[in-house]
C-alpha cells in the first residue's frame, strides 16, 4: 500500500507533538507527505509587510512574497512535518519540488497569480528512492520552473501529480472540514458533473473548489482520493471523490442546493 497525504500548515498551528503526526506516522504501508502552510506563510508575509492577496483560491505570488513563500514552505514547515514524524516513529527526509528537479512547473498566468505554476512534470526516481531505502519523503510543493527560479505551485495539485507519478494506491486530502458539505451535510462521494454542478450553483468554491477539480484528476488515473479532516487517518470515510471510470448522482436534495 503506497499512500499520498496531503496535509496543511494549520497542523503546525497546535505545534508538532500532536496526536494527528502520531496517527500519520502510524499509517501503514508506504508513505509519502505533500504539505502546505498558507497560514504561516500569511504570517511572515504579514511582519515583512507584503499585502496578502487571493484569486479564484489561490494566493498570488509576487517579488518579495515568492522568496518568503520558498523560505517558509521548503525551509521552515518542511523541516518541521519531518522532524514531528521521526519523533512519532517514522523516518522521514524533507525536500522541496526544487530538489533535483522533482516537481517542474511552468508558469500559470503571470499577469493574474504572478509567480504561481501548475505542474508539468514529476520525477517519481527521488520519492521512490527514498521508499526503497526506508524513508517517507516529506515535499514542499516548491516547484522549479522553466528558467530554474522556483514556483508557487498549489499544494493540493503537487500531492494529486505526486500520486499519479508515482502510482499511489490512495490519496488522502486532508482539510479543516470532514469533506466536502451541502448545507451542512457530508457528501458520501463526488463525481465530476457533481462538482461541476455545485460550482455553478456557487456551493463549491474557493480553495474547496480548487481542491476538488485538482482531486478529480487523481481519481480518473485510478487513485482512490478522499478529502476529509485528520480523522482520515483512523477510518473516516470523509468525501470519496469518483473518476470518470464512477457516477454517483446527485440526489435531490444536493440537486436543488446546487440549483
Amino acid at each position: 500500500m503506497l499512500t499520498v497525504v496531503k496535509i496543511g500548515g494549520a497542523w503546525l498551528e497546535g505545534g508538532t507533538r500532536s496526536e494527528p503526526f502520531a496517527e500519520l506516522a502510524r499509517l501503514r504501508g508506504r508513505v509519502i507527505v505533500v504539505h502546505g502552510g498558507g497560514k504561516e506563510i500569511s504570517r511572515w508575509l504579514d511582519r515583512v509587510g507584503v499585502p496578502v492577496e487571493w484569486v479564484d483560491g489561490l494566493r498570488v505570488t509576487r517579488g518579495d512574497g515568492l522568496t518568503v513563500t520558498a523560505m517558509v514552505l521548503s525551509g521552515w514547515v518542511n523541516k518541521r512535518v519531518a522532524e514531528a514524524l521521526d519523533r512519532a516513529g517514522r523516518r522521514a527526509v524533507g525536500l522541496s519540488g526544487e530538489d533535483a528537479g522533482t516537481i517542474r512547473a511552468l508558469p500559470l498566468d503571470p499577469a493574474r497569480y504572478g509567480e504561481v505554476g501548475r505542474v508539468e512534470s514529476v520525477d517519481a526516481a527521488p520519492l521512490r528512492a527514498l521508499l526503497e531505502a526506508g524513508f517517507t519523503p516529506v515535499v514542499s510543493p516548491v516547484s522549479r520552473g522553466p528558467d530554474g527560479r522556483p514556483l508557487n505551485v498549489n499544494a493540493d495539485e503537487a500531492a494529486i501529480r505526486v500520486a499519479v507519478a508515482v502510482e499511489a494506491d490512495r490519496l488522502l486530502l486532508l482539510s479543516d472540514v470532514p469533506g466536502v458539505l451541502v448545507e451542512g451535510e457530508l457528501l458520501g462521494s463526488l463525481d465530476r458533473d457533481d462538482a461541476r454542478r455545485l460550482a455553478e450553483g456557487g456551493v463549491l468554491e474557493g480553495g474547496m473548489r480548487v481542491k476538488v477539480e485538482h482531486a478529480l484528476e487523481a481519481a480518473d488515473e485510478g487513485v482512490e482520493v478522499r478529502i476529509g479532516d485528520e480523522r482520515l487517518l483512523t477510518g473516516s470515510p470523509g468525501t470519496e471523490i469518483l473518476g470518470a471510470a464512477h457516477s454517483s448522482p446527485l440526489s435531490p436534495r444536493l440537486s436543488s442546493a446546487s440549483g
